[in-house]
This record gives C-alpha cells, sequence and structure tokens, in this order.
C-alpha cells in the first residue's frame, strides 16, 4: 500500500490519556479531501502500524488524528505518546473507509463512547456542510475524560446537533438508546464507534426499528473468535499455486513464509487493508 512520509505539526492534549497529532504532508503539499469517516495507517518510531480515525473537517489540506494511550499497548499508542513531538516524520497510508456515510437517508443519528468520537467528527462536518439533518449522542465517564468537548461545544459549527451523555453506567445506556431509537424510522441511517458492548447496545436499539444494515458499526479493535472447531484448509491462487493453511495458522503467514507478498496492515481483519 501506498505510503506519504508526513510531519507532526501541532501536538494537543485532549484528555490525560489521549494527545492529538495534527500531520502536513512532508513536501509541503496539501492532502485530497478525505472521505468523511475515512481512517489512515501511521506507522509509528517503532514501526509499529496502527489505524487512527481522521478527526479533522474535509478540506483542512491536512489529517488529525486522536491516540488514546493503552495500557496494554503493543508499541503503538504508547511509542506515539512517548516518542513523537512536533517534527517527528512519520509515514500514513491513503484514508480508507469502512464506514461510509448513506446518500439515500433522510436522517442520521452518530452515536459514539469515549475514543469512538473520532470517525463521527469528520461525518458531522460533511452532514452539517452539506445541510443534511443529523444528530450526535456522544457517552463518555466524564467531562474531564471526553475528548473534542471545546471543539464540540463551542468550534465545530453543529453544536445544536450534538448531545452529550456523561456519567451513564452501561447497564443504563441500552434504556437511552431504545429512547432515542422510538424517535428514528426506516429513513434513518445509525453509525456507531465504541467499546463492543456499547455498540452492541447502539445495534439492539435501532436495528428492530431502522434494519440491521442500517445500522453502520466501525470496529477499532477485533472481537474474540472461537477458534475451536477450526480445521486445515486449501488456498489456489490465480496462478494455480495451491498452499495447505494449517488449522492454527494464517492464510497471510503461510503466503509471506512461501515468498507471496501480502498487503497487511493490522492482521486482525478490521483495518480494510
Amino acid at each position: 500500500m501506498k505510503k506519504v512520509r508526513v510531519k507532526v505539526a501541532v501536538v494537543s492534549d485532549e484528555t490525560s490519556s489521549i494527545k492529538t497529532f495534527r500531520l502536513e504532508r512532508a513536501d509541503g503539499l496539501d492532502f485530497a479531501p478525505a472521505p468523511a469517516g475515512a481512517h489512515i495507517d501511521v506507522v509509528g518510531p517503532t514501526e509499529v502500524t496502527r489505524q487512527y480515525s481522521l478527526c479533522n473537517a474535509p478540506d483542512e489540506g491536512s489529517y488529525l488524528v486522536a491516540v488514546k494511550l493503552e495500557p496494554a499497548s503493543r508499541g503503538g499508542s504508547a511509542a506515539l505518546h512517548g516518542d513523537v513531538s512536533v517534527g517527528t516524520e512519520l509515514e500514513v497510508s491513503e484514508p480508507r473507509n469502512l464506514l461510509k456515510v448513506a446518500t439515500d437517508a433522510d436522517r442520521h443519528i452518530l452515536v459514539a463512547a469515549g475514543i469512538g468520537i473520532t470517525p463521527m467528527i469528520s461525518i458531522a462536518y460533511n452532514l452539517h456542510r452539506s445541510s443534511i439533518d443529523f444528530e450526535l449522542h456522544y457517552f463518555a465517564r466524564s467531562h474531564a475524560e471526553a475528548a473534542f468537548t471545546e471543539l464540540l461545544e463551542e468550534r465545530c459549527g453543529f453544536t445544536e446537533s450534538v448531545r452529550f451523555h456523561f456519567g451513564v453506567p452501561r447497564n443504563e445506556q441500552g434504556t437511552i438508546m431504545t429512547a432515542l431509537a422510538r424517535d428514528a424510522d426506516t429513513g434513518v441511517h445509525v453509525y456507531t464507534c465504541g467499546p463492543v458492548g456499547f455498540m452492541d447496545n447502539v445495534r439492539k436499539a435501532f436495528a428492530p426499528v431502522v434494519g440491521e444494515d442500517q445500522v453502520h458499526i466501525e470496529h477499532f479493535e477485533a472481537e474474540e473468535i472461537d477458534t475451536s472447531n477450526d480445521t486445515a484448509f486449501e488456498v489456489e491462487l490465480d496462478t494455480g499455486e495451491i498452499f495447505e493453511i494449517p488449522a492454527d495458522r494464517s492464510i497471510v503467514d503461510v503466503l509471506q513464509e512461501n515468498g507471496i507478498e501480502v498487503d497487511t496492515s493490522c492482521k486482525e481483519g478490521i483495518c480494510g487493508t
């Protein structure tokens, strides 16, 4: 996948555990507008590649990403928080979009929790500038732990469409989702990003009302998969070559060890590479 060299122009503390990084092209050119809801791969200082949603308006010419420091980080968020400062050069991919905005919707409902707010910001910018009806619901443990509160409260231009839900326990979130779903109809599309349990609550509340395929979910971590019944299988390439994939191996690993280049990023099946 094609990579672009970028320079870190601004680093800001959004919360005690979330930093934002403003990325500009190292060659001085502007980035082309990215699709609403898109994400990029960022190759960090330790060469670990991670995916981060773009949370800037589409025509800013630079990229803005937010990175939450994860306690169990395997070198991604910890390296960006600890080793990246203004002037640091990194590599990023071209934007990819797995959370596309439906063009046939009558109304859009955006529901985010925690760091899951990041893709919703670019979607909200896009809908607002196109004068399309939407509402954004943002759940967080507290005001202090919520990212982009100043932007969403004062500077984004669509503050009247934003609703905050601070300090709502997970077991009470479903009640709020159900109430929101009562005002929806089949012309509504719903977009959600956040922890898996949170997104499950969104889907359970809205899918019976708007339809399963009109609830759009962005995963930022892979769900656990039951591999107890896995068996070996074969993969045949269009060259005619056939490779045996053992039950405990991945296609990517087997092909790469046989000298076949496979473009990968997260290696968890969620980034879309």
